[in-house]
Parts: C-alpha cells; sequence; structure tokens
C-alpha cells in the first residue's frame, strides 16, 4: 500500500478519540509502539487544579497504545496544528512528536502525537489503581469532572474494541465510591 507522505495523521489516545475538537477526512484504529496509554499526567487545568490536580492519560515509554488515527484535509494542518498545541500544551506537560503509526489497514503513517515529558512536574509517574481512583475521585477541572473524563475514555475505548484492564480496574473502584456515596 503507497502512502501520500503529504498526508496530515493526528493520533489520539484518550479524549481526542471521542473528541477531537477539529474536522478530519478519515478516521482509523490505529497503533503507535513504544509509549503505552496511561493515567500518569497530573492535570491542573482540564480535570483538575494545582490545588487539587487531576488525572489525565499520556503516552509513556514502553509497549504499545491503539488509539485513534485521523486523517487531516492538506489545507487544516497548520489551523489543527496551532489548536492541537493551544489544547494540549497549556503546560507544557506533553512534548510533541511526529511518530509512525499502524493504520487498522495496514498502512504505516508519520502522525502528530502528544507523549509525556517524564521530567515535568505534572508527570505522575507510575501509580497503583487505587491511588488513580482516589485522586481521579475527588477532582473538577475546568472540563469538568476527572470522572466524567475517565468514564467516557473507557466508554469510547470499549466501542473500539480496545481492553485496557488497568482503566478498567480504576473505573471499577470509582464506581465502588459513587456507589458506598449513594448509601
Amino acid at each position: 500500500m503507497t502512502v501520500d507522505m503529504d498526508e496530515f495523521w493526528v493520533f489520539g489516545y484518550g479524549s481526542l478519540m471521542w473528541n477531537p475538537g477539529f474536522a478530519f477526512e478519515e478516521k482509523l484504529t490505529a497503533r503507535a509502539f513504544g509509549y503505552r496509554r496511561s493515567l500518569c499526567v497530573h492535570s491542573w487545568v482540564h480535570r483538575g487544579t494545582e490545588q487539587r490536580p487531576g488525572l489525565v492519560l499520556g503516552l509513556d515509554r514502553g509497549g504499545s497504545c491503539i488509539g485513534t488515527a485521523f486523517r487531516v484535509e492538506r489545507g487544516q494542518r497548520e489551523s489543527v496544528t496551532d489548536y492541537l498545541r493551544e489544547r494540549e500544551l497549556v503546560t507544557h506537560v506533553y512534548k510533541e512528536r511526529t511518530m509512525p503509526v499502524l493504520l487498522a489497514d495496514g498502512r504505516r503513517v508519520p502522525a502528530l502525537a502528544y507523549v509525556i515529558d517524564r521530567d515535568h512536574v505534572q508527570y505522575a509517574g507510575t501509580l497503583s489503581t487505587g491511588e488513580a481512583a482516589d485522586i481521579v475521585a475527588v477532582s473538577t477541572g475546568k472540563s469538568g469532572p476527572n470522572s466524567e473524563y475517565v468514564f467516557n475514555t473507557l466508554a469510547h475505548l470499549k466501542e473500539m474494541g480496545i481492553r485496557d484492564h488497568w482503566l478498567e480496574e480504576v473505573v471499577g473502584l470509582l464506581e465502588q465510591t459513587r456507589q458506598r456515596a449513594r448509601a
């Protein structure tokens, strides 16, 4: 299969999968190698505050990650990149990278992605599911409750047929917390 090197692809692994915020011409399941999806970013803006940080996803080293690749119209490359920088680089916890992804149809294409900066103060590192659930349960930012982000992400992963056992366990703990609060 030939690849048009002038195509512009964006790889989403979290909220970009279900809320890209930009127009696209094609959307395919894709896999990025060398990185895994992880709730490893202390969110100070969208899903928490500096005083009570939430947790959002980042691409962290190791493994592979199944997500969504969006092909953007050539003429929209600059405006989409500007939008993504404004959205993803608010506190510069992510590094913008172009990386190869394997599309569901077998093509390998370069895609713009945002990976965690492990040296950034907002890098949460590796947390247990309990630690993550405790943080997510009480955090809210300008984009809403942290739990809403985690529930939506897992729901969309399931719709795509993607299993994320660690995230499923975090959601299970969050659901237990909600049930206890209602009782």
